[in-house]
């Protein structure tokens, strides 16, 4: 015969040794049994997990460069934010709502306009469908609750592994009216159809910004009154910040003055 207290001790033993074993076999797996609800969508104010759109070989993602470092066998995801649920936080909630509202009766919905916004490091970043793109500066400009007056820039990203979607433009708006507030906007199109509508009607200060996008990435701004080179030759070819861009060894020239390539140039020692 056992006692009662003899079989609650041996009853803990057990659940302790199941508990071990539990927490081992999750060790081993990586993975850990889902706690109840823990498999729904994201809770609203939660950033959800980043999306992997490629991964990276090597150190630098050169893979042919003669690599003798050992680190050209590391392999790493390129991540990218996810579009985040509301509340967003801060002012970002205000400037969404007032942009929602600017949009009504327009030529394109909030829906339609804003393919998603993505809170990632503090900065609102709004992903506005290209084709609406001056509908959404017009209203970001000249709503009295937004009135973002200023736009500092556009910067261009090549990304060769988001198919059709490998060109973006990114655009940097202040208010000065509302304090200072800052958010971006990024509109992405193709390599094939790398096309893009001017904003310089809506922000005449954005015109040389362009015209370097331009240059670098061979975004064509649609409507700027005089899209030409500003950093390259008038008669270079393609678009020198492209990733698929080849590296050095290129001799330049500019207006009879020529650059030899790295191996040509007089050392200095």
């Amino acid at each position: 015969m056992t006692s009662k207290g003899s079989e609650d001790r041996s009853a803990a033993r057990t659940g302790a040794t199941d508990a071990t074993a539990s927490k081992d076999m999750s060790d081993a797996t990586g993975k850990s049994e889902a706690a109840p609800g823990e498999n729904l969508p994201a809770a609203p104010g939660t950033n959800p997990e980043p999306v992997v759109i490629s991964s990276r070989q090597g150190m630098f993602g050169v893979s042919d460069g003669g690599d003798t470092s050992g680190y050209g066998g590391l392999v790493s995801p390129v991540l990218f934010p996810a579009a985040a649920v509301r509340p967003y936080g801060g002012y970002y909630d205000e400037v969404a709502d007032r942009l929602e509202r600017a949009l009504v009766g327009g030529t394109a919905s909030y829906a339609q306009a804003v393919e998603r916004v993505v809170i990632d490091r503090g900065e609102m970043t709004v992903f506005v469908a290209r084709e609406h793109l001056l509908a959404v500066v017009r209203a970001l400009r000249d709503d009295a609750s937004l009135r973002f007056e200023m736009c500092t820039g556009v910067s261009g990203v090549h990304y060769p592994h988001e198919t059709g979607r490998e060109l973006h433009a990114v655009y940097h708006l202040r208010s000065i009216t509302h304090g200072g507030r800052t958010i971006r906007l990024e509109v992405t199109c193709p390599e094939d159809d790398a096309h893009i509508p001017s904003i310089v009607g809506v922000y005449p200060a954005n015109d040389w910004h362009e015209r370097e996008t331009w240059d670098m990435f061979g975004i064509e701004f649609d409507g700027h009154p005089a899209l030409t080179r500003i950093l390259m030759p008038d008669d270079w070819p393609g678009h020198p910040q492209r990733k698929d861009y080849p590296l050095g060894g290129i001799p330049v020239e500019y207006k009879g003055a020529t650059i030899l390539p790295p191996d040509q140039r007089r050392s200095y020692n």
